[in-house]
């Protein structure tokens, strides 16, 4: 699965750091690295902590790009 995300970019708007920002969410400053740079995907409920800190939808915090499609045989 390929979810792309506007995090650093909606991060770095509000002047915050990593490590703000993961006090914020509650989680490592890692883990906020990691979901930036699309080495993690968050859970459904991080994902949408994330979404209602900035006051947007998940859809428009989160990209979902559709990968290799699959033939069943």
């Amino acid at each position: 699965m390929n979810l792309k995300n506007k995090l650093d970019k909606l991060r770095k708007i509000r002047g915050l750091t990593q490590e703000e920002f993961a006090k914020e969410l509650k989680v490592s400053r890692q883990t906020v690295s990691a979901i930036e740079n699309g080495k993690y995907n968050p859970s459904l409920d991080l994902a949408f902590e994330i979404a209602l800190y900035f006051n947007m939808t998940i859809e428009e915090v989160f990209t979902y790009e559709k990968g290799e499609i699959y033939e069943k045989k």
